[in-house]
Parts: structure tokens; sequence; C-alpha cells
């Protein structure tokens, strides 16, 4: 397939944290040192010749950036110091901006200051809807019979599960529909015949990598990496289940005993939450691994954003239990100027739509792996 090789194609890459590119001399080091490649899978060096040749559509159908976990094998090896792994990171989020079809991703990634106006545009929204909507009881009746703060009384709980569903619709939306385009250009764009029976043959493989993230185990030394990630992703998972789908059953003014499962899956979140957050952050802080010697800014947003709906979170919840009303609501309002910018940016656009673009990549890798081997090709 003959395509347009573009130029100025790695000037726009360095936009997205790439650089070093032209320092590779292609020894094929990166790859032998990879525990991660395989037969039909190579990475991170054909990656590198296609930026260096301008291959704007070799990458766009790429899913090695997302089979990549950064281990940092390939940057201690590399005898020309050209950072590979940097550079598949870097695409991971060129890639994310490619099969993001409103242009957001793009914007947040190039430009701080858009990442700041996003933010502080949806903060301002929820504000002001909170202004609107919610308002401060009587004195009376803002503590309940078990001492705690009637928060129903503040924030009614269908009116938040209304646009818990809304932002919901929304998020599943735009996600779909970035993962459709995603499958597009991989699959679809690059005319791979793919059988109905190989579809279903390996969702299973799809839905494993997406609740284990297993791939992680496979980078040597990067076990306690892989555990702690898995936490903090099903404490993330776990906290959006029970605010969407349970919210009537998790923002209660009953004040349950430590042992009742709805403060035990809220203490499991938090936990998986803050233990992640401090663990990353403190990787990034030290710069104690070859993944983490190098940030660019929306890996602090992403971290920064997590940590204070967590803290935001823990206050709620001690302020609303002691019967400290005021502070509940005002910690309620903040914390939700918080959390809805950290869902409409990060879930779609940005760092936690890798939990789906990742087992995606698997996904669509096996499928291609199963047509050659159909055809005689692999």
């Amino acid at each position: 397939m003959s395509q347009r090789i573009d130029p100025n194609f790695t000037l726009e890459l360095e936009k997205f944290g790439i650089s070093e590119n032209n320092e590779c001399f292609h020894c094929g080091t990166c790859t032998a040192a990879c525990s991660l490649t395989e037969k039909g899978v190579i990475f991170p060096r054909k990656q590198i010749r296609a930026v260096q040749m301008g291959l704007k559509e070799t990458l766009a159908s790429s899913v090695e950036p997302w089979l990549c976990y950064f281990c940092g094998d390939c940057n201690e090896q590399c005898p020309r110091d050209a950072k590979p792994g940097e550079l598949m990171m870097s695409l991971r989020r060129y890639l994310t901006s490619v099969y993001d079809w409103t242009g957001i991703s793009k914007l947040m990634y190039k430009s701080k200051l858009w990442e700041f106006i996003f933010i502080f545009l949806i903060a301002a929204v929820v504000l002001i809807l909170s202004i609107i909507f919610m308002h401060v009881p009587a004195e009376a009746e803002r503590l309940t019979s078990q001492g705690g703060v009637a928060l129903n009384k503040f924030a009614p709980v269908d009116l938040i599960h209304l646009g818990d569903m809304v932002i919901f619709i929304l998020l599943g939306g735009l996600l779909i529909s970035n993962a459709f385009n995603m499958y597009y250009k991989v699959i679809l764009k690059t005319k791979v015949k793919v059988s109905l029976g190989t579809y279903i043959k390996e969702l299973g493989s799809l839905i494993w990598n997406f609740g284990t993230q297993w791939k992680f185990r496979k980078c040597d030394g990067e076990k306690t990496y892989w555990f702690i990630h898995l936490l903090l992703m099903t404490g993330y998972v776990t906290l959006l289940v029970m605010i969407v789908v349970f919210l009537s059953w998790f923002q209660t003014d009953i004040i349950h005993p430590w042992y009742h499962p709805q403060r035990i899956l809220g203490y499991y979140a938090t936990f998986g939450l803050m233990l992640g957050v401090i663990y990353f952050m403190i990787k990034r802080f030290r710069k104690i691994s070859e993944s983490s010697k190098n940030s660019h800014f929306t890996d602090w947003t992403f971290l920064v954003l997590l940590l204070l709906t967590t803290i935001t979170g823990i206050l709620v919840h001690i302020f609303r239990i002691n019967g400290l009303a005021m502070p509940t609501y005002y910690m309620y309002v903040f914390h939700l100027m918080v959390l809805t910018p950290m869902l409409l940016i990060e879930v779609p656009f940005s760092k936690w739509s890798h939990l789906a673009y990742r087992p995606l990549a698997i996904y669509f890798a096996n499928l291609k792996k199963a047509a050659l081997k159909k055809e005689g090709k692999l």
C-alpha cells in the first residue's frame, strides 16, 4: 500500500514528547532486548523507522505502541541513547489523538494552556450547576438521627444520579466511537480478512487483558508495578460503578458500620487510588526507573487530578460521619469540581483511555496474527 511521506511529521511528534529519534541507526538491540516482542509483533525498531520516514498511515494502523509496557530494557541497552521506550510512550499519546475524532485530545497533548482551559471550564460549569440546584438546608435539617450529615438534603441523590448518567453516556459514546476509529484504522483500513469465528474466539483475551493488565508481568522487575497498577485500576472501576450504577446505595444519609459492604468497597477503592497515586508520584519525583525519568505534563495533570479527587472524597466522608455539615457541603462541591473534569478529560482523551486501548490492541494483534496464519504468511 503506497502512502504519502510527510517530511514534517517528526516536528509534529515532538509536541507529543518524542525526541532523539534521529539518533537511532537501527542496530536492532532494542528489539532483541525487549521481553514483549514476538513473532508477527516486533517493536520498537519498526516504529522508529516509520517515524523517521514520516509514515503517518503506517503508525496510525500500528498496535505495537500499545503492546509496549515500557519495561525500560530498550532504553538501557541502546548504544546510541535514542530512548526507544520514550518514543513508544510518546506514540501512545499521538495515537490517542489520532483515534479521537473531536480533536480535543490533540489540543490537550500539544498545549498546557488548552488542557488547563478544559479543566477550569468544566469545573466552573459544575460550580454554577451546584449553585443553581443545590441548597443548604435549614440548620435543624442538616443532621440525621444518627448524627451524620444529611447530604441528600443538600445534593438530592436523584439529581446527582441524573448528572452521573448524562456523564456516563457522554463518556461511553466518546470512548466507544474512538475505539471504533482505532478498529477502522487497524483492521478495516488495512483490509485484514478476519472471520467471525476468530472475532469470537479472541474475545476471551480481550476481557482477560482488560481485567488484569497481565502483560505488565512480562516485564522483568515490574511485578510490583503491575500489582499497584491493578489496585489503582480496580479501585477506580469500583468507585465508578458505585457512583454511576449504585449511587442511591452509595450516597446515603445512613451511616453504616465499618464492615458494611458499602463502606468496605468505598475503602477498597480509596486505598487503591491513594496507593497508586502516591506510588506513581514518587516514581516520577525520584525518577527511579526508565519509564519515570521523563514525564509529559499530562502525566502530572492526571496524577494531580486523581490525588485531589481521592483526598476530597476522603474529606467528604470524614466530615459527613462526624456531623460537620457546612464543611461536608463545601467539600462535596469541590469534590465534584475535581472529579468531573478528571472523568471528562482523562477517560476519553487521555490516560484512562489507555485502559481500553491496550487490551483492544492485544485483541487486534491476535486477529491480525490469526488472519496471517490462515493465509500462510506467518
